[in-house]
């Protein structure tokens, strides 16, 4: 052990020395994917809470046949633009596909004529769905224009004596369990991307110089031929990694920890929980797969013969981690102990819950951290004695 600790200082030193990878290890990436992360996220906040609160201005085609129905618009908050130049329905059509209008409200020329009549006035809403910017003002208009349709239908119905509700024969009641923490997961449920992210890409290029790094510079052999066992070698380059690994999640959370108290989550009706105590919970979840990533990089580098080869090769392993995440959020899984044996899906499923502020067992922790090291100690084995091959130097 004493060898192998040896051979890790030699590394976590020789590493520390190269002060372009270590920034781009290090500072680079753990702190500015929070940085980004807390951006994104304020903007589509804003965006969506400025969407809801604004007046909107929306140009309305035959707005002098439907006075009372722009007045109800008006009053909640959906003016008519009276400044546009649009006449039919093609025009409009043609404004909101180039661009130059988000949304445009046509009303039919016979409105007035059919609007007492049992066929019903027909109103237009012309938008584009791909257009993500407007979709908050084109459910809006649509709210508004559905609001003044039912009050209506209610006045004619009262008017001829029966009472609206009986077109409701079902009373539909909303009864919403989440908590603001829960419903936070929504937001930061991709969280644990960049946490095992960083955390690979903090051992990544250590992982690669420390292989295929010194096949390339011819020093590879010479180590091989000291008197130090070639496991103790191996296992003191993983440590390194692991090392760089640990630093480099700790740096993520921390700078997470930091952005996500300027989140305000609140005027969504949603809360963070992920404070200091949060993260260090969050860091004991995720450490255990800094093992089993670090022995999966060497051993992929290891059958490569060039730095650019293993960088090349390592940029795929790098998604293969997160393959159980993008399934687990496209069909909503929870977390339970069946789950617990797969690495990088349990890590994702108890920083979710962590997330949620729900807690986390004894168990499903336990066996989330066993069976991450027991792949990773298979494929350190692996890695072992492909070292120990002599074919490795050819």
């Amino acid at each position: 052990m004493n060898t192998t600790f040896i051979v890790a200082r030699k590394e976590i030193l020789d590493n520390s020395r190269d002060r372009r990878t270590l920034f781009s290890t290090l500072v680079f990436g753990p702190l500015f994917a929070p940085a980004l992360f807390a951006v994104i996220i304020n903007i589509a906040i804003s965006r969506n809470i400025a969407s809801v609160e604004e007046q909107l201005s929306i140009p309305i085609i035959g707005i002098e046949q439907a006075q009372n129905l722009a007045a109800f618009l008006a009053a909640r908050g959906v003016d008519a633009d009276e400044n546009h130049t649009l006449t039919n329905i093609d025009d409009a059509a043609t404004a909101v596909r180039t661009g130059r209008q988000d949304l445009v409200i046509v009303i039919d020329e016979d409105f007035a004529a059919e609007f007492s009549t049992e066929v019903g006035a027909r109103v237009t809403l012309i938008f584009d769905q791909s257009n993500a910017r407007a979709g908050s003002r084109v459910q809006r208009a649509r709210r508004a224009v559905g609001a003044y349709s039912e009050q209506l239908g209610a006045l004619r119905l009262l008017a001829r004596g029966v009472n609206p509700s009986l077109l409701r024969p079902i009373t539909i009641d909303e009864y919403d369990v989440s908590t603001p923490a829960g419903r936070s997961a929504l937001i930061l449920g991709m969280l644990t991307y960049f946490l095992l992210l960083s955390t690979l890409m903090g051992g990544l290029y250590l992982a690669i110089d420390t292989t295929a790094g010194e096949r390339e510079r011819k020093s590879l052999e010479p180590l091989l031929a000291t008197p130090v066992p070639r496991a103790n070698l191996l296992l003191g380059k993983m440590t390194a990694t692991i090392f760089y690994m640990l630093i480099s999640l700790a740096l993520t959370l921390t700078g997470f920890t930091i952005s996500l108290h300027y989140l305000p989550l609140e005027q969504l009706g949603m809360s963070s929980s992920f404070d200091t105590i949060t993260a260090l919970r969050a860091f004991a979840v995720i450490a255990p797969f800094a093992p089993l990533g670090a022995a999966l990089m060497t051993l992929v580098a290891s059958f490569t013969k060039s730095y650019k080869e293993a960088q090349t090769y390592l940029t795929f392993v790098l998604l293969i981690p997160t393959l159980p995440l993008v399934f687990a959020g496209l069909l909503n899984v929870r977390a339970s102990l069946n789950l617990m044996w797969i690495p990088s899906l349990s890590q994702h499923l108890l920083v979710t819950n962590l997330i949620r502020d729900e807690p986390v067992g004894t168990a499903m922790f336990a066996l989330s951290a066993l069976s991450a090291l027991a792949v990773a100690i298979l494929l350190a084995l692996a890695a072992i004695k492909l070292y120990k091959r002599e074919a490795l130097l050819g």
